[in-house]
């Protein structure tokens, strides 16, 4: 009886299909109507070329010539005529903080290359306008721009007696405070170094004011936080300069309660347009937890970050196998000293990366030494022996330096090399690092094209805003150089140096996919989802060294145009 009603229902589906859709199993539909076509566009597509391409309900229908959307025009179609500009997919940015990106336009900010003269009447600037007492906080210091005499709390005391000062370094691991914040955070010479940390000391061990790591946590924690109104503000801003930029989607790097609530607030206004994954930080269990209160369509908040070293800067605190040049203010009988902090153990990071890929969320590590991603690796793999394999591809973020046997380790556990442009060609934080390592490691810096050979994932993170700007061209450009924006002077890491299509790749395809949503963006085809953005130059046929100096002249999410510059 079973068979008989199985069967009566199979022959009645099979009647109420098309009559030749019974035979070929294919049934016929009439052509969907496009809500947008573009045309006269050069559109550069996996298949090469294209000129024209239609949209509807945010979803790719035809792309190829004039005759491949033909079927697809209706009363309602708009048409966009792009007179033969250059169209590429969105751009995506996997490492960046929008929320300080906001909220340095509300702080004391170092302008980029100041020296220590500059900087101190930088800082006198913002104390005039401050209230006494008030706190200044920001950032931008340059260490190597101080000559001789690194920055100290004395320099501060004088320009700001009356009010507390804290100030990030140029690579944000490091801090720079007066005898006014000391006092109020309570640093004094009897104070131990916290766990993964280090108070900078001079005479009798009386701290000099330079906090590295998480011993600026002593006193960012007695910084007043901002209001609800100012986060949400301050990152709507950085998400409408993203969107100038052509960045689409985007891993945020280090959300806190505050900045996920932030997100929830603007898709629920329909503010929210980019594609958001949110990496929230490890040390928060109660915000991992309960992650879901602040997901969104736009919003995933899928991502853990990790922090398993510091930078190969002057604190010398990036882990690395090798050990540092040895400098006078740096004494080497300390192992900190010598090969810099590995932040979490080797042990405890296995077991919280194994619980973590459990759960299905992704780890984004910083690592900016080569033993810290090879510690990161190594949890990688632990995680994959004891889970299998979880669709996760865990983010090892930064790469300074990298062993050539950990990328090739790296592509077969799958897992990914996220690398950060503003430093992958000469720039101020250059001479620094230069001086913490030594030449011969400089030849194999920001190694991406190795990555790449050894069949590693490669995806960009800015790192904004650590580093001034998150114009995704300057790093475009810079990977295919490794010179200044422009072209000139010196070439950093020549060995390196990859191809424009390559760069175009690991913002778009690569990162696309490195966020498991390969399947809808990251290239422009049918059946894909419609993030792709107009430019006001073809980057393919002018010459590399003028990328940077591309502009964004519209970018569509879904179909919706999300941006227009006032210059077309």
């Amino acid at each position: 009886m079973k068979k008989s009603i199985v069967l009566l229902s199979a022959i009645a589906a099979t009647a109420s299909l098309p009559a030749s859709a019974q035979f070929t199993g294919t049934p016929r539909f009439e052509p969907v109507k496009a809500d947008l076509i573009v045309e006269d566009a050069t559109i550069y597509t996996p298949a090469g070329s294209a000129t024209h391409m239609a949209i509807a309900h945010g979803a790719i229908i035809a792309i190829g010539d004039a005759e491949a959307v033909k079927a697809h025009r209706g009363v309602s179609t708009q048409t966009l005529d792009l007179d033969g500009k250059l169209v590429i997919p969105g751009l995506h940015d996997m490492h960046v903080h929008p929320s300080g990106g906001g909220m340095a336009q509300f702080r004391c900010m170092i302008p980029q290359g100041s020296n220590a003269e500059q900087s101190l009447a930088h800082i006198a600037g913002c104390v005039a306008k401050a209230k006494p007492g008030e706190w200044i906080d920001g950032g931008g210091y340059q260490n190597d721009s101080f000559g001789s005499t690194p920055p100290n709390k004395e320099m501060l005391d004088r320009v700001a007696p009356n009010n507390p000062v804290l100030l990030r370094d140029i690579s944000g691991h490091s801090a720079w405070a007066n005898s006014a914040a000391l006092k109020i955070a309570g640093v004094t010479a009897s104070t131990a170094d916290p766990e993964g940390g280090i108070i900078e000391r001079g005479a009798g061990g009386e701290p000099t004011g330079i906090l590295r790591e998480s011993a600026s946590g002593l006193v960012a924690m007695h910084i007043p936080p901002a209001s609800e109104e100012r986060t949400i503000e301050a990152l709507k801003w950085a998400l409408d300069e993203m969107l100038s930029h052509g960045i689409t989607a985007f891993d945020d790097a280090g959300v806190f309660r505050a900045t996920a609530k932030a997100y929830a607030s603007l898709a629920d206004a329909g503010d929210l347009k980019q594609r958001v994954r949110g990496c929230l930080w490890g040390s928060d269990a109660a915000l991992i937890d309960e992650r879901m209160l602040y997901a969104r369509e736009r919003f995933s908040p899928s991502c853990v970050k990790l922090v398993l070293d510091g930078v190969p800067t002057d604190g010398h605190t990036a882990a690395m196998v090798d050990p540092y040049v040895a400098t006078h203010s740096h004494d080497h009988a300390s192992s900190v000293r010598e090969r810099g902090l590995l932040l979490i153990p080797q042990n405890e990071l296995d077991v919280q990366l194994a619980d973590l890929d459990r759960k299905g969320l992704t780890v984004k590590f910083h690592a900016a030494g080569d033993a810290a991603v090879r510690a990161g690796l190594n949890a990688i793999a632990h995680a994959r022996q004891q889970n299998g394999w979880s669709g996760a591809m865990h983010n090892v973020g930064h790469n300074s330096f990298v062993q050539m046997e950990d990328l090739r380790r790296g592509a077969e556990i799958g897992a990914a090399f996220e690398f950060s442009p503003y430093i992958w060609y000469p720039s101020p934080i250059i001479g620094d690092i230069r001086k913490a390592v030594g030449e011969e490691r400089m030849n194999r810096w920001i190694p991406v094209k190795d990555a790449l050979d050894a069949g590693a994932m490669v995806v960009p993170g800015s790192d904004w805003n650590v580093v001034p700007s998150v114009n995704p061209f300057i790093a475009i450009e810079t990977l295919v150089t490794r010179q200044v924006p422009g072209g000139g002077g010196e070439v950093l890491g020549a060995q390196e140096r990859i191809t424009l299509q390559q760069a175009i790749d690991i913002f778009t395809r690569q990162s696309s996919r490195q966020m498991n949503f390969d399947h809808a963006t990251g290239t422009l085809e049918k059946g894909k989802l419609a993030d792709f953005i107009v430019l006001d130059r073809n980057i393919f046929t002018i010459p590399v060294t003028d990328i940077h100096n591309t502009k964004v002249l519209m970018t569509y999410i879904d179909g919706e145009k999300v941006f227009e510059s006032t210059r077309r």
